[in-house]
């Protein structure tokens, strides 16, 4: 067995090579691609495969994927960008036969109408017509997403967005990871598609409530409208574009977009999901 974990070199991607492991994949069997490889050389160390890929160049995809049973696709980070480079993968899959692809793509990605969603649901689509054997791993939001903002939380004495009242199913890279990792060594996996998030949605004012618990620093939340949020994020270095894909993002949340009530992520990791609390106690300990 040969398993390719794809932008190994990014958060997500580390810790699914460290979930094969932890379930005792033995390391020769794991590839470990990505465009730095030597971030990856811990991995090497320990009898990993590591091999050069990058999403744009054909050649080192083929190249990655070269003699692999299974493959894990995570989505790239270039935002406008990553349809062509996940058919760049895709095709390779197909030219290699393999056994299975799994996907991350985006929680509801079927009838979600966030911006963001758009070239998860292009990919589904492609792989869809590839013909090749693929599982989608539809993961919810990261809880990191929240908790690695702590510092600028505290530093600005609240939290703004435009979610409403809105709650968010979100989870652990870790949970997720684990999730992919139960997935790729699973049989029969091939047609399934996961819904991926937390067991208890949560709203961004129980977000400012938990800061506020773990801080001892009251935090409020400010629902401010999209555009302004937009501006706001602009103000402080986000890309414009982007900016305006993270207030949009919002939006989808305030219409329940990334609600997960499955309770696949539990059962593929065989325990509860990093809850809301413990996220937030962990990031502020670590502040």
């Amino acid at each position: 067995m040969s398993i390719v974990i794809t932008g190994a070199t990014g958060q997500l991607g580390r810790h699914v090579v460290e979930a094969l492991l932890e379930r005792n994949v033995p390391a020769e069997d794991i590839v470990a691609a990505g465009r730095s490889v030597e971030k990856l050389a811990g991995f090497a160390e320990r009898g990993v495969r590591v091999k050069a890929m990058d999403y744009a160049d054909a050649r080192s995809v083929a190249a990655a994927l070269k003699g692999a049973q299974k493959v894990l696709l995570i989505s790239g980070s270039e935002v406008g960008q990553r349809v062509e480079q996940h058919r760049t993968v895709i095709e390779a899959a197909k030219a290699e036969g393999l056994e299975l692809l799994a996907y991350t793509s985006i929680a509801n990605a079927d009838t979600t109408g966030m911006r963001l969603a758009a070239e998860h649901q292009a990919t589904e689509a492609i792989l869809r017509e590839s013909g090749v054997p693929f599982v989608l791993l539809r993961n919810g939001w990261y809880l990191e997403n929240y908790t690695d903002q702590l510092p600028g939380t505290l530093a600005q004495g609240g939290l703004a967005g435009s979610a409403g009242d809105g709650r968010v199913s979100a989870a652990s890279r870790v949970d997720y990871a684990h999730a992919a990792a139960a997935v790729l060594v699973a049989e029969d996996q091939a047609g399934r598609i996961y819904e991926l998030g937390g067991d208890n949605a949560f709203s961004m004012a129980d977000l400012a409530a938990e800061i506020t618990a773990a801080t001892g620093k009251a935090i409020i939340y400010q629902d401010l409208p999209a555009p302004e949020y937009a501006g706001m994020l602009a103000g402080f270095g986000v890309p414009e574009a982007f900016a305006d894909i993270l207030a949009d993002s919002d939006l989808g949340i305030a219409r329940g977009d990334l609600l997960v009530s499955t309770g696949d992520l539990r059962r593929l990791i065989g325990r509860p999901a990093t809850s809301l609390s413990e996220a937030v106690r962990a990031a502020a300990a670590a502040a």
